[in-house]
């Protein structure tokens, strides 16, 4: 740049030379870097739609994993079970398990177990809805569905003190005309276990099967069909603590005995069997638990062949609860 009137630094201009910034100004003719994508500025809509599709994309991995926890014993509370695969399916509808809705995949290939699925469910008034596989591929967490679903409802526990509590007054008005029989589960979590024992329970008079509210198998699909319809009529009452439970159950004046392998008590000599009673039965491989034992009036064993070292609980709560019906028939 030329000095104008013998001045680094000055420009000219329409009005006459004028004095420069002398290099004071070189920041702010400094370059400022990329400019940002769309998706990072927050005022431009691209930035809106990536945090939409942020949380859409957060939402379906939340989903998958709590539907994917439902199928196992820790289901988190409130959720819904689906039954997933052509058998399963079918067995669930057959069984007579309470279902709110039959999922069906659109263009699924037709064979005998979908048609009598569909028929079932129809026969029952189950709502049958068609949706597209990746819909159904979200809502079972990915598992393997073969175009089929059931959806399973809530079961709806009663409160254990409440329903022992209740069964004893009706019984002792005359409402009810079988004594109290009551089976509590303790560490038990296979279903197939506690389906046996309803179906048991309903065999034999009993009045309801308790289950504690944790570490303890819940009323799934799985249950309810080898209660086979059972579970209709037996309830499956819930208690925030099975000790608790017994305790106050001992007050109202139920017998507490617990079936254990190494019981003072034999089965066949049985002399409570005739009083108002509940049953408590431990897992097959821990047996009953400490607190509960010593909670228990008398621990009472099945006798079994020195070969078996134990029975499987639905097979034991059986045994038990046919000796006591047959004791209470012949006190009649």
């Amino acid at each position: 740049m030329m000095a104008v009137n013998g001045r680094p630094g000055a420009r000219k201009s329409k009005k006459g030379a004028t004095v420069g910034t002398g290099g004071h100004g070189r920041k702010a003719l400094e370059g400022k870097g990329p400019t940002p994508k769309a998706e990072d500025r927050v005022y431009h809509k691209a930035h809106r739609a990536k945090q939409l599709a942020e949380r859409s994309a957060a939402k379906r991995q939340g989903s998958a994993g709590r539907l994917a926890e439902g199928r196992g014993s820790g289901r988190p509370k409130g959720m819904e079970e689906m039954v997933t695969g052509r058998n399963s399916v079918v067995e669930a509808l057959r069984a007579g398990v309470p279902a709110k809705t039959l999922y069906v995949a659109v263009r699924i290939e037709m064979d005998d177990r979908v048609r009598e699925s569909m028929k079932l469910a129809a026969e029952a008034g189950i709502p049958l809805l068609e949706v597209q596989k990746p819909e159904l591929d979200r809502m079972t967490g990915d598992a393997i569905h073969q175009g089929l679903a059931l959806q399973i409802p809530q079961y709806e526990y009663p409160d254990a003190f409440e329903l022992i509590e209740d069964t004893m007054e009706k019984w002792r008005k005359g409402h009810v005309a079988s004594t109290p029989l009551f089976v509590a589960l303790d560490g038990i979590t296979d279903p197939r276990n506690l389906g046996a024992i309803i179906r048991s329970a309903s065999a034999f008079s009993g009045q309801g099967v308790i289950v504690p509210e944790r570490r303890s198998v819940g009323m799934t699909a799985a249950a309810w069909k080898t209660s086979a319809g059972a579970a209709v009529r037996v309830p499956v009452a819930k208690a925030a603590n099975l000790n608790t439970v017994l305790r106050q159950a001992k007050e109202t004046g139920y017998f507490v005995l617990g079936l254990d392998g190494g019981g003072e008590v034999q089965l066949p000599g049985l002399e409570l069997a005739t009083e108002p009673v509940v049953l408590v039965v431990g897992s097959e491989g821990k047996g009953l638990s400490r607190l509960t034992r010593e909670l228990c009036d008398q621990i009472v064993s099945i006798p079994i062949d020195s070969h078996m070292e134990s029975l499987n609980a639905g097979m034991a709560v059986a045994i038990s609860l046919y000796e006591i019906s047959t004791r209470r028939a012949e006190a009649k």
